[in-house]
């Protein structure tokens, strides 16, 4: 099924490309989160009529990671759990508790956002921790898992 894209998405397009993708995903993911529309002449012609104003609403978003992004570079999160006497943790440390620690802390990032490419934190220690915030800004922070008997 042939989209135009309504935003920037990666491994995709860009604003305004033309692609070509499965039909469930267009169906069932890109159509109704609001990111793409079928590829017809009027929905291109209206897309055109429509492309200052969603590439000013992008730069916006672009604008608004960005700054999170630097308020939130080199940030240090602790986050207590309980641990046995080697330093494995009861249970882990998953991306919804980063999220929870970082909403304490005054920033709204969605757990989403949160990339753990090892998967949940099971040990005591410190672990770099990556931040998607948008498709061309991610940021890294260090989430300091410490342990209580």
């Amino acid at each position: 099924m042939e989209i135009i894209l309504l935003e920037k998405l990666p491994n995709l397009g860009a604003l305004g490309d033309v692609v070509d993708v499965k039909s469930g995903y267009a169906r069932n993911y890109l159509i109704p989160q609001g990111k793409a529309r079928r590829a017809t002449p009027q929905n291109i012609a209206e897309f055109e009529g429509r492309r200052g104003e969603l590439e000013k609403a992008q730069a916006e978003t672009l604008a608004a990671a960005q700054e999170l992004a630097t308020k939130l570079e080199g940030l240090m999160l602790q986050i207590t759990r309980k641990a046995g006497v080697d330093g494995k943790l009861f249970g882990s440390v998953t991306n919804f508790d980063v999220a929870e620690a970082l909403e304490v802390a005054g920033h709204d990032v969605p757990k989403a956002a949160i990339r753990m490419p090892q998967g949940p934190l099971k040990q005591i220690g410190d672990h770099d921790i990556t931040l998607a915030l948008h498709t061309d800004v991610v940021a890294q922070i260090k989430v300091s898992v410490l342990g209580e008997p």
